[in-house]
C-alpha cells in the first residue's frame, strides 16, 4: 500500500465501529479502493442496513492509527465488491 494512496471504510453512524471481517479470533478492517465500492457493498449484502454507516476516506498514513486503536489483526481489501472477493492481509505490529 503506498503512504498516498487513499481507502474508504465504512463506519457505523450509532458507534463509530467500522465494519470488519472476523475470522475465530481475527478482526480484519474492510477497505475498499473507491467509494463507490463501499456503497456497492452495502447494496449488494446489506441493503437495509446502508443508512446505519457512512463511507469514510482513510490514507494508508492513517491506517496505522486505526490498527493501534481498535486493534485490528488485519486489513480485507475488497478487491469486487459485489462476489465479494476480499484479500485478507495480516497486520505484523512493529517492535
Amino acid at each position: 500500500m503506498g503512504s498516498f494512496q487513499s481507502y474508504y471504510l465504512l463506519r457505523a453512524k450509532q458507534d463509530g465501529r467500522h465494519l470488519a471481517a472476523r475470522d475465530d479470533d481475527k478482526t480484519y478492517l474492510l477497505l475498499f479502493i473507491a467509494d463507490h465500492d463501499a456503497l456497492s457493498y452495502l447494496t449488494a449484502h446489506a441493503q437495509e442496513m446502508g443508512d446505519r454507516f457512512t463511507i469514510e476516506p482513510l490514507s494508508a498514513t492513517q491506517l496505522k492509527d486505526t490498527f493501534s486503536r481498535w486493534s485490528f489483526s488485519g486489513i480485507g481489501l475488497v478487491r469486487d465488491p459485489l462476489i465479494p472477493r476480499i484479500d485478507f492481509m495480516h497486520h505484523a505490529p512493529t517492535l
